[in-house]
């Protein structure tokens, strides 16, 4: 019998620091989670006395929220550290900012930045435990994570589908997180976008295949996920306009024939509709787009529960 996976006091900077079946095990401690969520009582007494910080020194209601909910339904206390009213502003170091928070009391720090690297400062400035919600182009692992739970929820067996992931892959941080967890778990995945927007190697460096025809990219897909045109993280035009993008990758009813006729259509969020997917795709019977959200909150609450030691 394999030992049960230890995740007391470990941080989730990405994917790659966790094996495949220790995947599992958060994917199923998310279902207890979701289980519990949609109970009438959602709040458990699980994490009473701890003190979970949100430092969000880029910008991210969503996700912010999703990990504020998380704590709540956990009864942990929570701290919203928010850079546009922070101390930063004013000339505060991360390092000192982490030092004040630590006097606090933080157990947990849920830290998005737009430096590659931040979650591995704040652990060293605190010396707790930190989940990564996103730092720069690096890594996005619990969007990564919801993202193969979302799946998992409804496909069962994760070896061998065929995922397709379509947009801005060059400054995408969840394609990267996603490709490590998808690739771990034995699924077959393949990045398409533009030449502009897609990054050299990538076939090599993550074992996933790349096109750059959209239609080749979905033949027989499994699962279809848009990207967001990430337009803050460009700093040159990649294509020559928004309609040019839209004609070659757009994911509609016309493209969307070539995946299977069940595939499931995701995205991370926030959605350009009419960018890189129409609403009548966004909105199809085959959507899992909102259940993406909803799923953010379960697995964040599992990583939280885990890490900090929870019992039930």
């Amino acid at each position: 019998m394999e030992a049960t996976p230890q995740f007391l006091g470990r941080n989730m900077y990405g994917l790659e620091d966790y094996s495949a079946d220790e995947i599992m095990y958060i994917l199923e401690a998310s279902k207890a989670m979701k289980e519990i969520n949609l109970r009438q009582y959602k709040k458990i007494p699980t994490l009473r006395g701890k003190t979970v910080c949100t430092l969000f020194i880029e910008d991210s209601t969503r996700t912010r929220m999703s990990f504020e909910l998380a704590a709540k339904r956990l009864s942990a206390d929570v701290v919203s550290f928010a850079a546009s009213i922070s101390s930063l502003q004013k000339g505060e170091s991360l390092q000192d900012t982490i030092y004040t928070l630590g006097a606090m009391g933080i157990d947990l720090y849920c830290i998005r930045h737009s430096s590659p690297g931040s979650p591995q400062l704040v652990h060293k400035y605190s010396q707790k435990p930190v989940i990564n919600g996103g730092d720069g182009r690096h890594a996005h692992p619990t969007q990564a994570l919801l993202d193969i739970f979302s799946i998992w929820e409804h496909v069962g067996n994760l070896k061998g589908l065929k995922v397709t992931i379509v947009g801005d892959i060059l400054n995408s941080r969840v394609v990267r997180s996603n490709l490590i967890g998808m690739k771990k778990l034995g699924m077959d995945v393949t990045i398409c976008g533009p030449r502009t927007l897609m990054p050299p190697n990538m076939d090599k460096l993550f074992g996933c295949r790349v096109q750059y025809e959209l239609r080749e990219a979905l033949r027989d897909a499994d699962i279809v996920m848009g990207l967001r045109m990430q337009f803050e993280r460009m700093t040159e035009g990649l294509f020559p306009s928004l309609e040019e993008y839209s004609k070659h990758y757009a994911l509609t009813q016309e493209t969307i024939k070539f995946a299977k006729s069940d595939a499931l259509i995701m995205h991370p969020g926030p959605m350009n509709r009419g960018i890189e997917i129409l609403p009548e795709i966004a909105d199809s019977k085959q959507s899992i787009i909102v259940e993406q959200v909803a799923n953010g909150v379960a697995v964040r609450m599992a990583l939280m529960f885990l890490i900090l030691g929870g019992k039930l």
